[in-house]
């Protein structure tokens, strides 16, 4: 049992270690060789503009939800007038970077491991180093410098249409005030609840492509491997952003 145990252990430590130096030398390639702008527009393309539909419906119908939900707390203390206010900070601060984040890990973040796993075991980014090209400029690099320009953008989509989907549950069918539920969201929101919320996606946006690119780089033989390296990758993203959203908001607070 103790070896067992002291097995699993070093198994442990030598994967964090691993994944450390990814990260690491990820980041050293992206300010020294970023890689050609038309393959991280490519992947813009793919990570940012193929996930707006899932976004914009996620955001629409959280901040509807919020809407609902929002009034009949806030009607319980005589402050409809307040809602805007709760759906715009709920969604800023919180729920927008962490809603999209989620939902570009299952739809991109899982297909940049998938991606990444097929060419390992078809040995393709062993034929790119055996010609002397460095799999990260080609492959890692340009998934990441995409992934950390797209997440905020889609945050900053998400947070708008989620507002105006709590402003179509509160004004129109519930009959809130439309000038007090602008007029209070623009009191009350600041500009370091918008800041939080981009550095939030900010830092999502890179363990999404972290994670991602990590266990495609590492997947393991045949499609067992693969399947099990985007499973991995898809939870353990997930973990991650709400763990580490949770350190940032003690933080940023």
């Amino acid at each position: 049992m103790v070896q067992a145990l002291g097995k699993i252990t070093i198994s442990s430590v030598r994967d964090l270690g691993r994944a450390g130096w990814f990260l690491f030398y990820s980041i050293y390639m992206i300010v020294r060789r970023p890689g050609h702008p038309a393959q991280v527009l490519k992947q813009m393309r793919f990570i940012g503009t193929k996930s707006l539909f899932v976004i914009v419906l996620t955001a629409a119908f959280t901040g509807m939800v919020l809407g609902l939900q929002g009034y009949y707390t806030l009607t319980k203390f005589g402050s409809e007038g307040m809602l805007g206010t709760a759906v715009a900070l709920s969604l800023i601060r919180e729920l927008g970077p962490v809603l999209a984040a989620l939902m570009v890990t299952g739809r991109a973040g899982s297909a940049i491991t998938a991606e990444i796993g097929i060419m390992r075991i078809t040995e393709q980014i062993d034929a790119l180093e055996t010609m002397a090209l460095d799999p990260f400029k080609y492959l890692v690099t340009p998934k990441f410098i995409a992934a950390i320009i797209s997440l905020p953008l889609l945050c900053a989509i998400f947070d708008v249409v989620g507002i105006y989907g709590g402003w179509l549950v509160g004004v129109k069918l519930l009959g809130v005030n439309p000038g007090a539920y602008f007029y209070e969201m623009e009191k009350a929101v600041v500009w370091r609840d918008v800041y939080s919320g981009f550095a939030k996606s900010f830092s999502f946006g890179l363990i999404i492509a972290w994670i991602g690119c990590y266990k495609g780089y590492y997947a393991g033989h045949g499609a067992e491997g693969v399947s099990k390296a985007t499973t991995e990758s898809v939870v353990l993203t997930s973990v991650l952003i709400l763990v580490w959203d949770y350190f940032l908001t003690s933080v940023l607070l």
